[in-house]
């Protein structure tokens, strides 16, 4: 029996280190939403309509994010709109992996150690979730020296959804 929970609890923190990166690009909307849900609800507003403008002001946060990243071929815009979503996710990284490192490791330099770590691989893991849901090329068909450039055009896909994107691109 002792064994099956040694396994189940590997299991859990396993699962839960997943859904740290899984939602590390989040947390810049989460934190903007739990903001505003929470200076609504405190202006008076109630429960359920601070609840109602949290969830807006997130997903408003996070479609003006891909929408910034999306559109714009600068750079610097595409590397200003990374880091303002790769700095909460470090933030958030460092405090998991401090709350998971003061389990583990008995000294305090060490757990700053893997805090600084962790809060460096989360942030990194955020910048490339943000960067590997944009379109290649400059949005007028497939990047230079794409993949699709060697495929025949019978096996091109014709349209590809991009997340939190309106409309759809279409490769020709």
């Amino acid at each position: 029996m002792t064994i099956i929970g040694i396994i189940l609890s590997f299991v859990g923190f396993l699962y839960l280190c997943w859904l740290l990166f899984a939602l590390a690009a989040h947390a810049l909307p989460f934190f903007a939403g739990v903001t505003v849900g929470l200076a609504t609800y405190q202006s008076g507003s109630g429960p359920i309509i601070g609840i109602v403008v949290g969830a807006t002001a997130g997903a408003i946060t996070l479609m003006a994010g891909q929408i910034a990243f999306n559109t714009f071929c600068s750079f610097a815009i595409r590397a200003a709109v990374t880091l303002l979503f790769a700095l909460p996710a470090a933030v958030a990284g460092y405090h998991a992996a401090y709350g998971i490192a003061s389990v583990v490791v008995p000294t305090d330099g060490w757990r700053q150690a893997m805090a600084i770590a962790g809060a460096m691989i989360v942030a990194a893991a955020a910048s490339a979730r943000l960067a590997f849901s944009a379109p290649f090329g400059d949005g007028q068909g497939a990047a230079v020296g794409s993949a699709s450039d060697r495929l025949p055009s019978a096996t091109r896909l014709k349209a590809r959804p991009v997340l939190f994107r309106v409309g759809w691109r279409a490769d020709r």
